[in-house]
């Protein structure tokens, strides 16, 4: 379900966000339209984005999602209705990627922990997922990857 996880240090980059705050149950119905709207606010003020979308999210999603839909952009944006730029920093972390469609993922999260339980790696509270193929690209959810990411904190 998930290929082998590792522990890296990633590169800091600009980046445009909406953060969000929503049951859960609404996940599906917003996701769609905040990413469009990320989308638009980088493409109104005539930036390119620098790489796949991704979520972050404050927390493990429960009974409420709380979280960010970010696009990387190749320079900072302006503020712009309800997208806000950003600066992600350069941190350590766990990383894998998962293959195939969505609905999998509540059961790659969990694999996925249990290797960094396992590995004894300390992480924070957020998480994120970026989005690297998707519908998009192909139509068959076989073909979609999932990169799943954890902060580490130091040892």
């Amino acid at each position: 379900m998930i290929e082998t996880p590792r522990v890296l240090q990633t590169e800091s980059m600009d980046y445009a966000f909406l953060h969000l705050r929503v049951p859960s149950a609404e996940i599906r119905t917003v996701m769609g339209p905040g990413v469009r709207e990320v989308y638009a606010a980088v493409a109104a003020q005539g930036i390119a984005p620098a790489g796949p979308w991704f979520t972050h999210h404050h927390t493990r999603p429960q009974e409420f999602f709380d979280f960010e839909i970010c696009v990387p952009v190749s320079r900072p944006i302006a503020p712009e209705g309800r997208v806000q730029p950003g600066v992600w920093e350069s941190m350590r972390v766990a990383r894998t990627i998962y293959r195939g469609g969505y609905e999998g993922l509540v059961e790659a999260w969990p694999e996925f922990l249990r290797w960094i339980d396992g590995q004894g790696l300390k992480t924070s509270e957020d998480l994120w997922e970026r989005y690297t193929v998707g519908p998009e690209v192909s139509a068959n959810p076989e073909d979609w990857r999932t990169e799943l990411n954890r902060p580490l904190l130091p040892a």
